[in-house]
Formats: structure tokens, C-alpha cells, sequence
């Protein structure tokens, strides 16, 4: 199983629609990449490592997949869809990292 973490930085000014994201946007991603996206999980980020310290990430998301060549699959042939969609939740330029999930 793997992770692909989406993260968006919490920069000065930064713009991001927490519904948007969460109500619109990765419902489409997942019934764009449908068997592929095994399922996901959506973050908004309240604080750094201490309470008064801003978060990293203003928003972000986890999706899961059986492998990178199933992610690949089901997100390739829509990754132009997805990326047009980007400016209707934020004006930040996602960090993007895949992981194996090693516990689950």
C-alpha cells in the first residue's frame, strides 16, 4: 500500500478553500481515479510544533493505492483535469510526496 501526501504551505497570504477542497474537489479526484483511489483523507492544518506557531501546511490531503503503478493509472489520464481544478481552492503550489505505508 502507498500514500500520496499533497500539501499545501501555509505562506503569508495564502488562500485556501477548506470546503471547496474537502466538498468538491477530492470527490472528483476519486471518482476521476475511481478502483484506484483505494480511499483518502483530507487535513487542515491548526498549528506548528508548538501551539502558537502557524501550521506547515495550510490543507492537505492523503490518498491510498494498492501501488505507484496503480496511482499512475488512475491519475495520469486525469491529471490534467485535476491540476485546471488547483485555482478554484488555493493560489499555493502543492508539495507532493509518495511513502509506503508500513503500518496501517
Amino acid at each position: 500500500m502507498i500514500k500520496i501526501s499533497i500539501m499545501y504551505p501555509n505562506n503569508p497570504g495564502a488562500r485556501f478553500d477548506h470546503d471547496y477542497y474537502r466538498d468538491q474537489h477530492m470527490p472528483m479526484v476519486k471518482t476521476l481515479m475511481g478502483e484506484s483511489c483505494k480511499s483518502y483523507t483530507v487535513d487542515k492544518g491548526l498549528s506548528g510544533g508548538s501551539p502558537r506557531a502557524p501550521a506547515t501546511y495550510i490543507g492537505m490531503c492523503h490518498i491510498f493505492c494498492q501501488s505507484v503503478e496503480t496511482f499512475q493509472a488512475g491519475f495520469g489520464p486525469n491529471a490534467k483535469a485535476i491540476m485546471a481544478d488547483i485555482p478554484n481552492y488555493t493560489d499555493q503550489t502543492p508539495v507532493v510526496q509518495i511513502s509506503e505505508v508500513v503500518v496501517g
